[in-house]
C-alpha cells in the first residue's frame, strides 16, 4: 500500500479570513462556525494564521493583519501523514493550512485527522507476533496469505467498538486507504482477530468482502479467540455494541476525575 499522504486526510472545505477584515469579523465567525481558528488569506494565498487566543484584549476595530501570525508553519498535501504528525505535535500547532506551490490554500490538516490516520493501523509485526502465538499455544503450523473474505462470514471476536472511530474507518474506505484485516481461517469458520471497526464499516457501507491477512489452520481445533466470541453472545458483525465517543471508559474517568473536585 501507498504511504498515507496529508491531501487523503486534510479537511478541503476550508473556512478562511481576509485579510482586510478586522478582529470583529474573526469574532463573528468563530460565533458562527464554532472553529478556533482560520487561515489568513490574500485573495487565495495564504498569508498568516489568526487564532480564538490572539483575539484577547484586542479592540474589535483592529485589522487582521496587526494581530495574526504570519510565521507561519504550512503542509504539501503530498506530504507524508507521518511527517504532518511530527510537525504538528512537535510544534505544538494543532492545525496546518495545506498549500501548494504558490502558497494558494488547497486545505488544512489537524491533529485530529492524524490520530484518524494512525487508529488500528495494521504492522507487518502484528501479524507475524499473532502467528508466534499460534504456534506456541497450539502446536500448529499456520500459512500466511492476503487474499479477500467475506464480511458475512466472519466471526467478531471483539463485543464493542465506537462510533468515532468507525466514521474514521468509513471514511478510509471511501478514500481506498483501509488497510488488511487479520483473519484466522480453519475448517468452516473465519475468525476475525484485528479490524473490527473495519469490518463493521465495510457491513454498513454494503461492502460485500474485505482485503486480509488470512491466517490458515488447517487443524481443526477450537482456538480461544472462538470461546471467547461464545462467552460474548458473539456470531455475526450485527452482535458488536457500537457506542457512543462519550461511552468510552477514558472519558468516563475524566468525568469523574471532575466531579471529585
Amino acid at each position: 500500500m501507498d504511504k498515507k499522504k496529508v491531501k487523503d486526510y486534510m479537511t478541503y472545505d476550508v473556512v478562511s479570513v481576509d485579510i482586510n477584515g478586522t478582529a470583529k469579523d474573526v469574532i463573528e465567525k468563530i460565533q458562527k462556525t464554532h472553529h478556533d481558528g482560520f487561515p489568513v488569506v490574500e485573495g487565495s494565498v495564504v498569508v498568516g494564521y489568526i487564532s480564538a487566543r490572539d483575539l484577547l484584549f484586542v479592540q474589535a476595530a483592529t485589522p487582521i493583519s496587526e494581530v495574526m501570525s504570519d510565521n507561519l508553519i504550512v503542509a504539501d498535501p503530498d506530504m507524508d501523514i507521518n511527517d504532518a504528525a511530527r510537525v504538528i505535535f512537535r510544534s505544538g500547532i494543532q492545525k496546518l493550512p495545506v498549500v501548494d506551490e504558490k502558497n494558494h490554500l488547497l486545505g488544512i490538516i489537524s491533529n485530529s485527522d492524524v490520530i484518524r490516520s494512525q487508529i488500528e493501523h495494521v504492522s507487518p509485526e502484528k501479524v507475524f507476533n499473532f502467528i508466534t502465538t499460534l504456534k506456541k499455544l497450539y502446536g500448529v503450523d499456520p500459512s500466511l496469505d492476503r487474499g479477500t473474505v467475506p464480511v458475512k462470514d466472519l466471526l467478531p471476536t471483539q463485543s464493542k467498538i465506537y462510533e468515532d472511530e468507525l466514521e474514521g474507518r468509513i471514511y478510509e474506505i471511501k478514500k481506498g486507504l483501509a488497510e488488511p484485516i487479520i483473519v484466522v481461517k480453519r475448517p468452516n469458520k473465519i475468525i476475525l482477530v484485528d479490524g473490527h471497526h473495519r469490518a463493521v464499516a465495510a457491513k454498513r457501507m454494503g461492502i460485500t468482502a474485505l482485503d486480509a491477512y488470512i491466517i490458515e489452520i488447517k487443524e481443526d481445533i477450537e482456538l480461544g479467540l472462538e470461546r471467547t466470541a461464545r462467552a460474548m453472545n458473539l456470531r455475526t458483525l450485527d452482535d458488536i455494541q457500537v457506542l457512543d465517543y462519550a461511552r468510552h471508559p477514558l472519558v468516563a474517568i475524566t468525568h469523574r476525575l471532575v466531579k471529585r473536585g
